[in-house]
């Protein structure tokens, strides 16, 4: 699947500091540390291009190509990949809706998510696949799963199977377990799982291999018959294809935590590896009106809308950095407005006060302690306001440019 072009990102002088991110397994502050020294592998879950991209979708895309930035600073080779979820419920409700072919609809929305990310200059994934391009390496994925005495299958009324890995025979990340049973099951439910599917014989087992339903497309898996996969092992799949496995970081919305990053970890442990991924960071939800921004409920704010609207795409990421990635919060135009202020203020600044050694310091340790982008937006305001930075600087920095430090490590061109 194409990409879409990179942006022009200024070349600065790395700091070579690791930086740290909060793990959503252990709930503490780790130091990055790349299981192969020099590279980071990276992987954060993609769009179902059923809409257009939201403001929800950019705060994931936007946080995740921050992490990406700041591992470049520390001089890290960042290899990233991202999936599409082109085969999946909710594209193909949306595709018989609509009246429309479902691969139709799915590359009318992923050029729209293209046009977004580039607008917003997120550096794009190394990998880009979508579900229906890595279709044949999931099937063998779950053929795999079988051989090693994973699956089960549990009969359709017209005699077809699908088949769910028993949860029970790997375990997961202790997750379920800290979790109380009936919320586990309640979440599950709400998050695209079955625990009310009768034969299965554990209400949490993910499914894996689903049998051919009318009006859906049906893709060979040899053994398991014709179908389409489950979602989680689609992810595992498509990450191990870009990226190999395991891999560092997994990164997605905190709605992801449970069922669907914990059962991709389950589904990497069934095929005999020790972990989907070394650490899990979650980005928070926006929400819109009072309630979560999302697609089944209508109150979307899109990128695409205020672009066209004439809204500097700058502003919009600025907007998005006044809040940390992992905090839920809520989207108003008044944020816009004051991102706007804010941008105009930094472009004033970079033509009068240029260079400041202990900003650009106090920016990057900002971004290595878990992100903290409010924090360093109030280093870039003090600036703004003619003050300098508090830190001592690192050898070369005194060189680097401020708007040119902003661009590399924030994707913000003043």
């Amino acid at each position: 699947m194409k990409t879409w072009p990179a942006p022009t990102v200024p070349t600065i002088e790395p700091s070579g500091v690791l930086p740290t991110f909060h793990s959503t397994l252990t709930g503490r502050r780790e130091q990055f540390a790349p299981r192969v020294e020099g590279v980071a592998t990276l992987y954060v879950c993609g769009i179902t291009p059923y809409d257009s991209t939201h403001m929800g979708h950019a705060m994931t895309y936007h946080s995740a190509d921050l992490m990406r930035r700041i591992l470049l600073d520390a001089g890290l080779d960042v290899r990233f990949a991202e999936n599409v979820t082109d085969v999946d419920d909710p594209l193909f409700e949306r595709a018989q809706r609509d009246d429309i072919d479902w691969r139709e609809l799915a590359d009318r929305e992923v050029a729209k998510f293209v046009g977004d990310m580039e607008a917003l200059r997120i550096i794009p994934p190394h990998h880009f696949e979508s579900v229906s391009e890595a279709v044949d390496a999931i099937a063998d994925a779950a053929n795999q799963l079988l051989e090693r005495g994973m699956l089960y299958p549990v009969a359709n009324e017209d005699g077809s199977s699908d088949w769910y890995q028993e949860y029970a025979l790997t375990g997961g990340t202790g997750l379920v377990e800290q979790m109380d049973r009936e919320e586990a099951l309640a979440i599950f439910a709400e998050r695209g799982g079955d625990p009310q599917r009768e034969g299965k014989k554990d209400p949490l087992d993910p499914l894996v291999w689903q049998a051919h339903r009318p009006g859906e497309p049906s893709f060979d898996s040899r053994a398991l018959g014709p179908g389409r996969p489950g979602w989680h092992v689609e992810c595992l799949c498509i990450a191990e294809r870009g990226l190999g496995m395991p891999i560092d970081l997994e990164i997605g919305g905190n709605d992801l935590v449970f069922p669907h990053h914990e059962m991709g970890h389950v589904h990497a442990l069934g095929l005999g590896l020790d972990t989907f991924a070394t650490l899990w960071a979650h980005v928070g939800m926006v929400a819109y009106q009072g309630e979560k921004m999302s697609k089944s409920l209508g109150n979307l704010v899109f990128i695409s809308r205020l672009t066209a609207d004439g809204v500097d795409p700058a502003a919009i990421r600025l907007a998005l950095l006044a809040h940390h990635y992992r905090t839920d919060w809520e989207w108003s135009d008044d944020q816009l407005r004051e991102a706007e202020q804010r941008l105009r203020a930094y472009r004033e600044a970079s033509q009068q006060r240029p260079t400041d050694a202990a900003v650009v310091e106090d920016l990057r340790r900002a971004l290595r302690d878990d992100l903290d982008t409010p924090r360093a937006l109030e280093v870039l305001d003090r600036w703004a306001d003619g003050m300098g930075g508090s830190a001592a600087a690192t050898p070369g920095a005194g060189s680097i440019r401020i708007a040119d430090a902003v661009d590399a490590l924030l994707g913000v061109r003043l």
